[in-house]
């Protein structure tokens, strides 16, 4: 069965540092994810250095296919050494793995990987290999429907250490955090974002060290198709909406000219809601059939707002979109419920906003910008105008 990869993390900077001196990198290859969480030694620009240089080259090779023993090579290779400690490394997190939760897990340095599966929380078995004088850990994985993968930088082990904890948070009590805390449905940036967050507050908001959390979790597809503005000949309401309803999955409609169209098409009456959850973001409405009517342009303005603030890895409190508002329940089923998104964009003006400032091609934009952040999260994004 081929799943849905989903990847998400959070960062926190050391105090006082402008820079992190972890990195994530990610990169698609063919059926593979991979996955790269880097922490650089020491923290602020030269760490920031040593894991930009370090996560940029493994995970451009390794997502190439090149055996890790020339990936580790080349990383010694080409890393600045540091004047005071006459060393130059970046512990490292590698998760390659492929649309069959089939891969592998590298590690080097950083805490050992945590396997989150049916509500229980385990360790991964590992085998350790000496590749160039290093000891590097690896895991043959074979991942199903619901797994998650914890990897993070020591950072997160540090957390508390001399303020709310002697010797830091250690490790089973990091997992039964994770076990109390992940919910099934949770996305892979939820995860991390729970867990970071957690070790914000060990931190009292302090961070003494760069904390870096980044989940990778197999899922299977939730695709979510999004109705936005008609289309431009009248007459190709009937079918617009028919190829809307035939694709998989849940639905949301954004508009009230879009949910005229929809409703009437369907044979369904469009029912609107009195509630004002949030008083910048025009109510929703209900149509049989459909998992969502919202408002357009305010609320889809809205929802990209939202996703630049997701997409923020510093951002611990991102992936909690628990407000009632058509904007938040939109973010929540794009960004955390859906694995593919599909847009029916369409170009027709729109004659309820004349004399206002909304143009159809403002609207076009939000959508393009909308797209292009749900494809950095990872989302496999498709738009079709009309």
């Amino acid at each position: 069965m081929s799943y849905f990869i989903d990847r998400g993390y959070t960062s926190l900077n050391h105090v006082g540092e402008e820079l992190c001196g972890d990195r994530v990198e990610c990169a698609t290859s063919g059926d593979y994810l991979t996955a790269v969480l880097c922490d650089g030694m020491g923290s602020g620009v030269k760490a920031n250095i040593l894991a930009t240089l370090s996560s940029k080259i493994l995970c451009t090779m390794l997502a190439a296919g090149i055996p890790i023993k020339d990936c580790i090579e080349t990383l010694i290779a080409s890393l600045p050494v540091c004047k005071v400690r006459n060393v130059a490394y970046a512990t490292f997190s590698v998760c390659h793995i492929n649309s069959d939760g089939k891969g592998e897990l590298l590690e080097f340095d950083n805490p050992a990987a945590i396997l989150i599966r049916d509500g229980q929380v385990s360790d991964l078995p590992r085998e350790k290999q000496v590749v160039c004088g290093k000891n590097v850990y690896t895991t043959k994985l074979d991942l199903r429907a619901n797994d998650a993968i914890v990897v993070t930088s020591d950072g997160v082990e540090h957390a508390g250490i001399g303020m709310l904890m002697n010797f830091g948070w250690e490790r089973p009590q990091i997992k039964d955090y994770l076990k109390r805390s992940v919910k099934p449905n949770m996305s892979a940036r939820a995860i991390s974002a729970t867990l970071a967050g957690e070790c914000n507050e060990l931190y009292m908001d302090m961070p003494g060290d760069d904390t870096t959390v980044l989940s990778v979790k197999v899922r299977e597809h939730a695709p979510v198709s999004v109705f936005v503005g008609p289309p431009v000949h009248p007459e190709d309401d009937a079918q617009y909406v028919a190829d809307f309803m035939a694709l998989p999955g849940k639905k949301a409609v954004c508009g009230g000219t879009s949910s005229n169209i929809v409703a009437r098409q369907l044979g369904k009456e469009v029912r609107t809601s009195f509630e004002f959850p949030d008083r910048d973001i025009p109510p929703i409405g209900y149509i049989d059939g459909i998992d969502l009517t919202t408002e357009g342009v305010v609320t889809v303005k809205r929802v990209l707002e939202l996703s630049d603030k997701y997409l923020d890895p510093a951002d611990c409190k991102a992936a909690t979109l628990d407000k009632r508002d058509g904007a938040t329940l939109l973010a929540r089923l794009l960004f955390e419920e859906a694995t593919d998104v599909n847009f029916f964009v369409g170009q027709a003006h729109n004659h309820a906003h004349d004399g206002l400032p909304i143009e159809t091609r403002m609207k076009l934009k939000l959508i393009d910008k909308l797209a292009d952040n749900l494809k950095r999260m990872g989302k496999a994004v498709s738009v079709r105008y009309n």
